[in-house]
């Protein structure tokens, strides 16, 4: 879509689903900068990985392992998903009315596929934490987790190698405020993920 097009539709009022990136849990953890583009409160916000890739939406496949239900009148659904790197952080509620129902009705341990928005928090001791709020939740088979572990792993490592040859503004950004941070600790990731599954 060309951007007069999209800059259309949003004056219209209309606006484009970002598409869900596939990310490990062990990158998103480290995730430490948030930003909105445009001025419009309905513009989208991003989380930017240290791979130099923004997520409005993210799509992650795991083993939901525990999950809680709280509050009385706004009552919400905490969770654990887990992948082969690590544990998201996920919950659902009364804004994501048919996610909540959707994951009340799962019981642990069960492989679920999720989509949701990241979000970022800062505790007041400057801790940073990530959590998933979600728009689905299905239970799936070890399959298709399986295959999403080969797909996000062939994306991280694509990200990984744009870092070293790229130079898009994301990228820029991600090194400016990652620079702590070798990416290619993720590349480790990847094949620790691999080794879990049988091809």
């Amino acid at each position: 879509m060309s951007t007069n097009s999209r800059d259309l539709g949003r004056r219209e009022g209309v606006f484009e689903r970002e598409p869900a990136r596939r990310v490990f849990a062990t990158e998103l953890r480290e995730c430490r900068y948030q930003f909105r583009e445009g001025e419009d409160e309905k513009s989208p916000t991003f989380v930017l990985l240290p791979t130099g890739e923004r997520c409005n939406r993210i799509f992650i496949v795991g083993t939901l392992t525990e999950k809680q239900r709280q509050g009385d009148q706004n009552i919400f659904y905490r969770g654990r998903v887990v992948d082969p790197t690590g544990t998201f952080f996920i919950m659902a509620g009364s804004y994501q009315p048919e996610a909540m129902q959707q994951l009340a009705k799962v019981d642990t341990p069960a492989f679920v596929a999720v989509i949701g928005k990241p979000n970022l928090y800062q505790t007041p001791d400057g801790a940073f934490l990530v959590s998933v709020r979600v728009e689905s939740i299905t239970v799936v088979d070890k399959e298709t987790r399986d295959l999403w572990i080969l797909d996000t792993s062939a994306r991280t490592l694509d990200r990984i190698d744009s870092m070293a040859t790229g130079t898009s503004p994301d990228i820029a950004k991600a090194k400016e405020q990652y620079p702590a941070i070798d990416v290619a600790v993720f590349r480790k990731t990847v094949f620790d993920a691999l080794a879990q599954i049988k091809i």
